[in-house]
């Protein structure tokens, strides 16, 4: 399966954010292998050398481990899964409010609204 990639990021990048949502979510457990590099680049539909980068970019932040002779593997350091969950959750609310700020929508507005939200009262309102 190919995948589709945005222009504003580069490709390493939205692969390895891929990986890390999917281990975050359980799709992928601690201490799992990872597809080959090979393997990795035909699933997405690119360069073995952009698959090399991601796992080394991964590698660096201690998502995961290479292991001479037998692959990559997600880090079995029970912490980092929960401090990529709180790294993705602040990107996803700092992207949130500057959105509506960008729209006017004033702080007091926000809270008021996601309050409403989480209660039921604003699923499915226009």
């Amino acid at each position: 399966m190919v995948e589709e990639f945005k222009t504003s990021k580069p490709i390493y990048s939205q692969i390895a954010d891929r990986i890390i949502q999917q281990f975050v979510r359980g799709e992928i457990q601690a201490g799992e292998k990872l597809p080959s590099v090979r393997e990795m680049a035909i699933q997405s539909g690119v360069n073995p050398n952009t698959i090399q980068r991601t796992y080394g970019e991964l590698e660096r932040m201690g998502v995961v481990e290479s292991k001479r002779g037998q692959g990559t593997f997600m880090t079995e350091q029970t912490e980092m899964k929960r401090k990529l969950r709180v790294n993705i959750q602040q990107e996803m609310i700092q992207q949130f409010i500057q959105n509506m700020r960008g729209i006017g929508v004033k702080d007091s507005e926000i809270t008021e609204a996601i309050d409403q939200f989480l209660s039921g009262e604003g699923e499915g309102n226009d």
